[in-house]
Formats: C-alpha cells, sequence, structure tokens
C-alpha cells in the first residue's frame, strides 16, 4: 500500500492510495457491486476470493440492491470489518453521474449509520460497467468531499485505494485542482 496523497477536509480526511483495496484495514472496503451481488469479477471477484466465501453466503441473504444504492456485510478473512456493496451505473443505462453519486452516498451513509471511522473506495463503475475513468473519479471525489463538509459522519478517513496507477493520477488530479480552488477561494477573502 502506497499513500500517495492525503488533504484535510472539515477536521477529515482523504487519502489516496495506490494498492490492493482487499489489504486495507479500516473499517469498510467499499465493493463496486452489481445489482444482484454476484461477485464474478474486477473488484468484488477479488474481495470474495481473499475474503472467503462468507461474502457471497451474506450477500445472497441481502439479494438485489437497486442502482445507486449499497448494501453491507462482514468481511470475511480480509483485515476490514465490513464490506459495503454499492452499485453503480453501468455506462449506457442512462442517467448514469446522479446514480453514481446516489451509490457513492449510500455508502458514506450505511458507514455512519455503522459508526465507522474509515473505509476505503474504488472509482465504482469505471471497470467492467465502462463508466469513464476521469469523470468518475471526478465526480466519486466530489460526492465525498461535499459528504464530509455538509453531513453529520462518523468518518474520519476516506481513502481512495485503487489497484492501477491510471486511476490513482485521475484521484490525485482532482484533489490537486480541489486543494488549488480551495486555497483560490481562501485567498480571495
Amino acid at each position: 500500500m502506497q499513500e500517495l496523497y492525503s488533504i484535510p477536509i472539515d477536521g477529515k480526511r482523504i487519502t489516496i492510495v495506490h494498492g490492493d483495496i482487499t489489504n486495507e484495514k479500516v473499517d469498510a472496503i467499499v465493493n463496486a457491486a452489481n445489482s444482484h451481488l454476484q461477485h464474478g469479477g474486477g473488484v468484488a471477484g477479488a474481495i470474495v476470493r481473499k475474503g472467503g466465501r462468507i461474502i457471497q453466503e451474506e450477500s445472497n441473504k441481502i439479494g438485489f440492491v437497486p442502482v445507486g444504492k449499497a448494501a453491507i456485510t462482514t468481511a470475511g478473512k480480509l483485515p476490514a470489518k465490513y464490506v459495503i456493496h454499492a452499485v453503480g451505473p453501468r455506462w449506457g443505462e442512462g442517467d448514469e453521474d446522479n446514480k453514481l453519486r446516489s451509490a457513492v452516498r449510500s455508502a458514506l451513509e450505511l458507514a455512519t449509520e455503522k459508526g465507522l471511522k474509515s473505509i476505503a473506495l474504488p472509482a465504482i463503475s469505471s471497470g467492467i460497467f465502462g463508466f469513464p475513468k476521469p469523470r468518475a473519479t471526478k465526480i466519486i471525489f466530489e460526492t465525498v468531499v461535499e459528504f464530509l463538509k455538509n453531513q453529520e459522519t462518523s468518518l474520519e478517513e476516506v481513502r481512495f485505494t485503487n489497484i492501477d496507477r491510471y486511476t490513482c493520477d485521475l484521484f490525485l488530479k482532482v484533489a490537486k485542482e480541489f486543494e488549488q480552488s480551495s486555497k483560490q477561494s481562501t485567498a480571495d477573502l
């Protein structure tokens, strides 16, 4: 795990991490899931392979989760305590930006309901679901910042953890632009 960048947000922290999300020692990792919570490929497949069948078995009991929502299971053998399964949109299904925002918010709300302090989040929908990575990372980042600034939450740190360096670099770009615009607006006061 390599922490690439970290910025404070109203007493909380956003950290960009290059590494395998299944190794994150956080309260919960977020899985980019499909509506039927069948964890075969991508991040979901890796989570079940490493965490064990219990994650899939608990997901089967939940059943169906609509696009833009999230559900929570235990994390099996993973270092995290929970897996939050956020169902993002497939590119081309319509209203993708709002559905992605909703999936991220739903994951953050579930973490808050459980009183969790730290979560690791991948670039939901930007893998096999085809959401353009630059657009997805910007929406995910902005949604997390808005949540941390405007919601009462137990969360102290949100980690954007991705295995591929390209996605990490996109999160870095958005974070640095955000930090620059924050400094600019403070300077303008």
